[in-house]
């Protein structure tokens, strides 16, 4: 293992112990609450959406990869001014600090990728491989995403501390932008193209697509969530670029 990977290593070993340590339900916590939510949301609004009998898991489903977005930004948002003390006295890359705050969100993510691959195949759903591998695709494609804002944001968050409480209230809201407890059809097809603007869109309504329905998006479709991802990601990384170097003076 190489240097730069020994250490993004050990801040992911850290920050894991650090978050669960003296906590009686350890890791479960990081399932439990997505879990929760879906039990209040489906005894609200199964009755609502009594005629889709594939209601409860794309419930899951858009639970899960919405909570994903919302830990990992705010971590990510969060990572070099809670690492600040290390930044100050350990000469390292800034970027590893934030690429390793995703880590806890990213492993609870690709723990429950195996879950819903097993409870679906136990359930009798016909879960193709060519779909799961798809779905990985998206997860990766999910984690270029949230990468990318996280290395913008917490470079900005040093300097501009009211984005921190932004960012909770663009959560908030975008949690009932993109279809996570609604199916998308509901929403009439012009105003699709903005509510894709929102990454969790695409993510959860592709996800759903190759796991529930076993139908794979158009080719244009993955083409706009790959150019959405680059784009995500290019600025991020020339804001962190333009702005990390001077990271040290607002710590």
């Amino acid at each position: 293992m190489t240097h730069l990977g020994s250490l993004l290593w050990t801040l992911i070993r850290t920050d894991f112990k650090s978050r669960y340590h003296g906590t009686i339900g350890g890791f479960l916590w990081a399932l439990l609450k997505p879990f929760t939510m879906f039990v209040v949301l489906l005894s609200v609004f199964s009755y609502l959406f009594v005629s889709d009998r594939s209601y409860r898991v794309n419930l899951v489903i858009g639970l899960f990869l919405y909570d994903f977005f919302g830990e990992a930004t705010k971590a990510g948002l969060q990572s070099l001014h809670a690492k600040g003390f290390l930044l100050s006295k350990v000469k390292f890359p800034a970027w590893a600090a934030v690429v390793a705050s995703v880590a806890n969100a990213a492993i609870t993510l690709g723990i429950f990728a195996v879950v819903i691959a097993g409870f679906m195949v136990a359930s009798g759903g016909a879960l193709r491989l060519s779909g799961f591998l798809l779905f990985v695709a998206y997860l990766l494609i999910y984690l270029v995403i949230v990468v990318g804002f996280s290395l913008a944001a917490s470079v900005l968050y040093l300097r501009y501390r009211d984005l921190n409480q932004v960012w909770d209230v663009v959560i908030q809201a975008g949690f009932f932008l993109a279809p996570v407890i609604y199916p998308l059809t509901i929403i009439p097809e012009r105003l699709h193209f903005y509510l894709f603007l929102w990454p969790p869109t695409p993510l959860v309504q592709f996800s759903r697509s190759v796991l529930v329905e076993g139908v794979v998006p158009t080719a244009r479709a993955h083409a706009f969530l790959v150019v959405e991802a680059a784009v995500v990601f290019m600025v991020g990384v020339l804001v962190f670029r333009r702005h990390a170097p001077r990271a040290a003076e607002y710590l």
